[in-house]
């Protein structure tokens, strides 16, 4: 009886042990502390850059398309007026191994005067087209032409200027005026922001565009930071001819054995300075005497290389075939640096691309990040390739002659309304576009001293010789 008594009780005093336990372990997890929740970090605003620029767009900004326009840069021609506002200025090469300048703007409004306006070339507007950008000039090729009918441009390819106006009393950097006989009529047609306005009005242009993309891959603005190219992710890597990243205070491009452009440093505005070579061999900045003589000058400067020859059947005129489809070597350069790049574009309405090279100098798939900001573009001919050249400044002597500038004598080029190529662009793409020829772009010999928006919207000059 004792031992079942005592049996009993055990068990009783088990139970009241382990009420108690659980109870202290219920206590225990009231008390314990709960565990803090990380706060967020706060989110970015949202990003709202300049199409052209990557700059912040500011209360003024206006979604609406880019404008265009194409302005002479025949030595005669020269001063220009209107250039220092563009947000991006390319230079390419036409016909008789002279330039053509196509200044790109956000907003029209803020042009001002610009000219002289020259005529349209395709190597200009297929750079243009994915933006379906207003593009302004006086004449045409007629495969620009060709273009505009195959892309169904419409009232977006502007052929007299929009509207513009011959100053027939503006002088010339050597003293040239058409009143007194020594400046021929096709550099003095000009135009401006109320009459390129007026023609927006008159033929009802949808100026009404909101892009989804930059035109470059701008370092974004809202963090406030800006691309070191000397700490650039590929500025350790080399390839056969150098390092991926070297100099760049002083930078010579040579479109052609005739025309050169040369940008030159200036680390108290962190900007580079540009210069034109003349028909006497001297180098002279390169003005805009619509804005009392500024000197243009570009935190970026973009040397993009690429086959360029004649199209084949147009040889009498010279009209020149810019070999987009291929992409091939270029050069980004900010900061006193350049850093070798890839480029590729792809059909007309893809836009232009810029990429990193890998390790072992190939084209990367990671896109360059271009910092905000102006940038000067030129697509340059492969043939010339070797002449570029990127150095520190010491050493270079500013003051020195070079190459004389010098025209070629040719027909300009300019389509009568209507006219037509008996081909489509694609045709004469085609037959222009060599096998593989697009591989020539190789990285040049080292210097001895180097997406938008798929597309929403769907005056004759005569021909005179240049000598």
């Amino acid at each position: 009886m004792k031992r079942k008594l005592l049996l009993v009780m055990a068990i009783l005093s088990l139970c009241v042990l382990l009420a108690a336990c659980k109870k202290e372990e219920a206590e225990s997890s009231s008390t314990t502390t709960p565990e803090v929740t990380a706060t967020p970090e706060p989110s970015l605003e949202p990003y709202m850059a300049n199409v052209l620029t990557g700059e912040p767009q500011g209360d003024d900004y206006k979604n609406q398309r880019i404008t265009a326009v194409m302005v002479n840069n025949i030595v005669a021609a020269r001063p220009q007026r209107g250039l220092s506002k563009a947000d991006i200025l390319f230079e390419i090469k036409v016909e008789g191994g002279i330039t053509r300048f196509m200044p790109v703007f956000t907003d029209y409004e803020d042009i001002g005067e610009i000219g002289p306006v020259r005529s349209g070339r395709d190597q200009f507007f297929r750079l243009i087209l994915p933006w379906q950008a207003l593009y302004i000039h006086e004449g045409q090729s007629v495969v620009m032409q060709q273009y505009a009918i195959d892309y169904s441009y419409g009232n977006l390819n502007n052929n007299d200027g929009a509207n513009g106006y011959r100053d027939y009393g503006r002088v010339n950097w050597q003293g040239g005026c058409y009143n007194n006989g020594t400046l021929a009529k096709e550099h003095t047609m000009y135009t401006n922001s109320d009459n390129i306005a007026q023609y927006i009005q008159d033929n009802s242009v949808d100026m009404d565009r909101t892009y989804n993309s930059t035109f470059f891959n701008f370092v974004d603005y809202r963090t406030g930071t800006t691309r070191d190219l000397s700490n650039s992710l590929d500025s350790a890597y080399s390839d056969k001819y150098g390092p991926v990243v070297s100099d760049g205070e002083y930078i010579e491009i040579e479109h052609s054995p005739s025309y050169k452009t040369r940008f030159i440093y200036d680390s108290a505005s962190n900007t580079y300075k540009m210069q034109q070579n003349y028909t006497d061999g001297q180098w002279r900045d390169t003005v805009d005497e619509a804005a009392d003589n500024t000197v243009l000058s570009f935190p970026n400067v973009i040397v993009l290389y690429t086959d360029i020859h004649t199209y084949p059947g147009h040889e009498a005129k010279d009209l020149q075939y810019v070999e987009y489809a291929w992409g091939g070597v270029g050069y980004y350069c900010y900061g006193g640096k350049c850093e070798k790049i890839y480029w590729q574009k792809g059909t007309p309405l893809e836009a232009l691309r810029l990429y990193y090279l890998t390790e072992d100098g190939q084209c990367s798939d990671t896109p360059v990040e271009i910092n905000i900001g102006k940038s000067y573009v030129a697509v340059t001919d492969v043939d010339y390739a070797e002449n570029f050249v990127h150095s520190t400044l010491d050493g270079v002597d500013l003051s020195s002659a070079t190459t004389k500038t010098y025209e070629s004598s040719y027909v300009e080029d300019d389509a009568e309304a209507g006219e037509t190529l008996g081909m489509s662009t694609d045709d004469l793409t085609n037959s222009a576009t060599g096998s593989g020829e697009g591989d020539a772009a190789e990285a040049p010999a080292e210097e001895s001293t180097d997406s938008a928006e798929a597309p929403a919207d769907t005056v004759q000059e005569d021909g005179e010789a240049v000598g």
